[in-house]
């Protein structure tokens, strides 16, 4: 069908007409200054292109070649020490890269990930880093999802860390594997009725820590009741409110397991206010490994997530990767069990 004069072609057109990627007809276009397309692909873009009468954006060019030198960075919640952490690495490695960086958060609110996304894309930033969780949305991912398409085809980069995103480079958290350990470590100190502090349903990061800890417990022979798998917000507040329920029901635990070291705060402070004595009276874990867990008293046993690593790998998949998904990597998280999950004799 005959384009009309309001269709103007995009970069994603001449993508599908040479039949390359969104990536790779944006280093042949505009230029890059770390990756480079063969000549004989790069012609292929370039008729396409001229078959089209694609035109391409100066300052898409400017962005691919390097010619910014600011990283955009969104995280959900900057009091959250989880995300502080990793924005902080980043920070630190963008500068011996003597990069710049702008910082924005959601504010928890997922919904804005897209708007913050079109509003580093208008400050012409070099590349994106997304860091967070996924939400189990298709309305939200659409949305998102387009502000990304508009920013690559500009000649951008888009990173995410800790949320899978289809064509985009991503570095994962093997959140299952770190939760189904912690089961296994759990129950070899002596474990057996957990309290799961969940946190939302549809937040793939909590989903896949709750999921794989109470499949590994099942497997070992100690399936967790759903009165025990409480949801609430992924916060301390949240891990506040649900310990409360748990009190106020009378359930029977022995160890109070938080899907992130925040929730674990809360729920120790709520388990404190109310009489309830950890580690004496049961066990409590979080998941992450912040650092300010070494103020904590007892000692907070979690799952180490290395932020640090997580930051330095986001940026280099940021400055060098292939920036279509197929540079992703994963990374493991380790239970690390101290003073609040001491051994339970007589198990």
């Amino acid at each position: 069908m005959a384009r009309t004069t309001r269709s103007a072609p995009t970069l994603s057109d001449v993508a599908r007409h040479a039949g390359v990627s969104l990536a790779t007809a944006s280093r042949a276009i505009n230029g890059s200054e770390t990756r480079t397309v063969g000549e004989e692909l790069r012609r292929r873009v370039i008729d396409s292109a001229q078959s089209l009468g694609y035109a391409p954006n100066a300052n898409a060019q400017a962005m691919a070649r390097g010619a910014t030198r600011t990283i955009g960075v969104v995280v959900h919640d900057l009091t959250d020490p989880y995300f502080a952490e990793i924005a902080d690495g980043i920070a630190t490695a963008a500068t011996e890269h003597k990069l710049f960086l702008t910082l924005a958060t959601t504010g928890n609110k997922i919904e804005a990930l897209g708007d913050m996304v079109t509003a580093l894309d208008s400050m012409r930033v070099r590349a994106i880093i997304l860091v967070g969780a996924r939400w189990k949305d298709p309305d939200l991912h659409r949305g998102l999802h387009t502000s990304i398409e508009q920013y690559v085809r500009r000649g951008g980069r888009v990173v995410a860390l800790g949320m899978d995103f289809p064509g985009v480079d991503c570095v994962h958290i093997d959140n299952e594997a770190g939760a189904s350990a912690l089961a296994e470590a759990l129950v070899g100190r002596g474990y057996r009725r957990p309290l799961l502090l969940a946190g939302p349903e549809r937040h793939s990061t909590a989903a896949a820590r709750a999921a794989g800890f109470a499949a590994r417990m099942a497997e070992l022979g100690h399936p967790i009741p759903p009165t025990h798998r409480i949801g609430s917000d992924f916060t301390r507040t949240g891990g506040t409110i649900g310990m409360r329920l748990a009190i106020e029901a009378g359930l029977d635990y022995d160890v109070v397991v938080a899907t992130s070291d925040v929730m674990a705060l809360g729920a120790l402070h709520e388990a404190s206010r109310s009489g309830v004595q950890i580690p004496t009276d049961v066990g409590l874990t979080g998941f992450g490994d912040v650092s300010t867990l070494i103020d904590v008293r007892p000692s907070l046993s979690t799952v180490h997530v290395p932020t640090r690593q997580l930051a330095r790998l986001g940026l280099d998949l940021a400055l060098h990767g292939p920036g279509d998904g197929n540079g992703s990597v994963t990374v493991e998280a380790i239970p690390v069990l101290r003073d609040s999950t001491p051994p339970r004799t007589g198990a």
